[in-house]
């Protein structure tokens, strides 16, 4: 029995993006050139706030000097991938000065096919 398989997967991605406030922590910060927390003072509060649940990445970008991203996001999705789309979109908000936080979802839509003989 020969059966024929089609196999897709797609990713949905939904960002949505305001200033930093406190509490800080949601999904992702993006961390500009020149803001009042770097990275390393970025890291360590995401650390005793949720241990073990971020990672920060630092970045070769005009304005964006490093993103803090949930684990659990680099998992679902390539980390390139990820950061790009993320830079893509922030790039439009962000000043060197400032921090974004992200609420970040994302969705996972698995079809397939096969043939019936």
């Amino acid at each position: 029995m020969n059966q024929k398989r089609i196999y897709s997967r797609r990713a949905t991605l939904s960002l949505k993006m305001s200033e930093f406030e406190v509490p800080p922590m949601q999904d992702l910060l993006v961390i500009g050139r020149r803001a009042p927390i770097g990275p390393e003072a970025v890291r360590r509060m995401a650390e005793a706030l949720s241990p073990e649940q971020f990672t920060i990445m630092m970045i070769d970008h005009p304005k964006v000097e490093a993103v803090l991203i949930r684990n659990s996001l680099l998992q679902m999705l390539d980390k390139d991938v990820l950061i790009n789309i993320v830079l893509e979109e922030a790039d439009r908000l962000i000043s060197d000065t400032m921090v974004i936080r992200s609420e970040l979802k994302i969705e996972v839509m698995v079809q397939r096919e096969v043939e019936l003989s």
